[in-house]
């Protein structure tokens, strides 16, 4: 029994290649993203290298030195805090995209899939309504358990955010508050 016509099944094969090619497009704005984020840091990183050398060189006793070495900690800190941010967000931005497009992809199987079962079921031979149903009824429950698992992931991965987020935050005040005793010892 055949459920896809030729121009059926072209198509599908058709829209399987358009999302192939619109995720690797997706994969490479991504990693085009991180390359500029990483050149962006480097270009920084060594323009601050250069000033710094000339302040260490400028210093004249140790406490100078003590005073350079607290006013150096504080951003640093707060740098490597923005490129984790950074990194994150286009992390996170790339699987949105992915996982858009496989919740559609999914959604059009399980749509075409509920329409075959439908017609193979309209088409059941007399005395199987039983047997539809429980057919039906499975379909049902494993919508139900994909949905139920799904909304679990999503609320782990805005935990996880939200996590990451305060990690942050929390490491950041710790520079700042060593910057701080630093200065003071100084």
């Amino acid at each position: 029994m055949n459920f896809l016509t030729p121009d059926q099944y072209a198509a599908a094969n058709k829209a399987n290649l358009e999302t192939l090619f619109g995720l690797t497009n997706k994969a490479f704005e991504g990693v085009e993203k991180l390359v500029e984020l990483n050149l962006q840091v480097a270009k920084a990183t060594l323009a601050e290298s250069a000033e710094n050398a000339k302040a260490a060189l400028a210093v004249k006793d140790a406490q100078e030195l003590l005073a350079l070495q607290a006013s150096l900690l504080q951003p640093s800190a707060e740098k490597a805090a923005a490129y984790s941010r950074h990194l994150y967000d286009i992390a996170s931005s790339t699987s949105a995209e992915f996982t858009k497009t496989a919740e559609a992809q999914f959604a059009e199987l399980q749509k075409s899939f509920v329409a075959a079962v439908d017609g193979a079921l309209k088409n059941a031979p007399a005395g199987t309504e039983n047997a539809a149903a429980l057919v039906k009824s499975a379909i049902n429950a494993a919508n139900n358990a994909y949905e139920s698992v799904h909304k679990a992931a999503k609320q782990a991965a805005d935990i996880a955010e939200a996590n990451f987020t305060a990690v942050t935050n929390t490491a950041v005040k710790a520079s700042q508050a060593a910057a701080k005793s630093a200065k003071r010892a100084a």
